[in-house]
């Protein structure tokens, strides 16, 4: 496997003075995932978890819908490739593959294209399944950053967690934040793991389509340090999940759906 960081001799400067040493740089590498022998899309990404993230991936885009639907997945390391059998074409696919909406999009994981099946395959949540305290939002924050080993190192990855109340289950990184959330995906349909009742913890900004990807996931919650969108947020009122960004130091903001948090102190 190729490695996820390297070293490089830099030259720092500061104050004035300059010295040359050697930092540590994160990787990337792309991916060609091809369905049934023809190229379905590349994807630029950090070289590990790499079966999970395209499964992830496959069933968010509602090409699959668990993993009994592929009957053979193997991967060309040396010439980027990812080569999955499906046990049947999906119907969908061929119709909705052209039908694209231009969305914001931080770096190249994803061409930055909503596809116009999303609304097909996003989870609409209804009801309170999960709940959680203020303060466990910012213990589960502070549990994803703590695993983060990548990103103290070279700083240049976005990093998501699958929670519950009791803490992390699961931490992925990549550069691409859509692929991070695609390897939680992958490896849960896997494994067989439940994502009822479960929580993501997701170290970026919270785009329209980070808040898509979470309700193809099928979580309720999604935790960020950072900021959401305007889109997103309205997303997350229609689709019932609760959004809760700047999560630093001892503070938070609730955006949707604040029947999810529970307030240790009432106001």
């Amino acid at each position: 496997m190729k490695p996820v960081e390297v070293k490089r001799k830099i030259l720092r400067i500061s104050d004035g003075s300059a010295i040359g040493e050697e930092d540590s740089i994160v990787t990337e590498y792309p991916i060609t995932i091809k369905v049934n022998g023809e190229e379905f899309v590349t994807m630029i990404c950090s070289p590990e978890f790499i079966e999970d993230m395209v499964i992830g991936y496959l069933a968010s885009e509602g090409i699959i819908q668990n993993c009994d639907d592929i009957k053979e997945i193997w991967i060309q390391e040396k010439a980027g490739f990812v080569h999955v059998k499906t046990r049947k074409d999906n119907p969908y696919f061929q119709h909705f593959q052209n039908k694209r909406y231009v969305t914001s999009c931080c770096g190249m994981s994803r061409q930055g294209f909503v596809f116009a099946n999303d609304a097909r395959t996003a989870k609409k949540i209804d009801g309170i399944h999960v709940q959680i305290t203020s303060d466990k939002c910012l213990s589960l924050m502070n549990d994803m950053q703590s695993l983060a080993g990548v990103f103290h190192q070279t700083g240049g990855v976005h990093n998501a967690a699958l929670c519950d109340e009791n803490g992390v289950l699961l931490c992925r990184m990549d550069i691409g934040r859509h692929n991070a959330l695609d390897k939680i995906y992958g490896h849960c349909l896997k494994n067989n793991i439940s994502v009822h009742n479960k929580i993501l913890v997701f170290s970026g900004r919270i785009s329209s389509e980070i808040l898509m990807k979470t309700a193809k996931i099928g979580c309720e919650i999604v935790l960020s340090k950072s900021a959401p969108t305007e889109l997103a947020l309205k997303l997350a009122e229609e689709l019932g999940i609760t959004v809760v960004g700047f999560i630093r130091d001892s503070s938070l903001n609730v955006y949707t759906y604040p029947q999810r948090i529970i307030l240790e102190r009432k106001i």
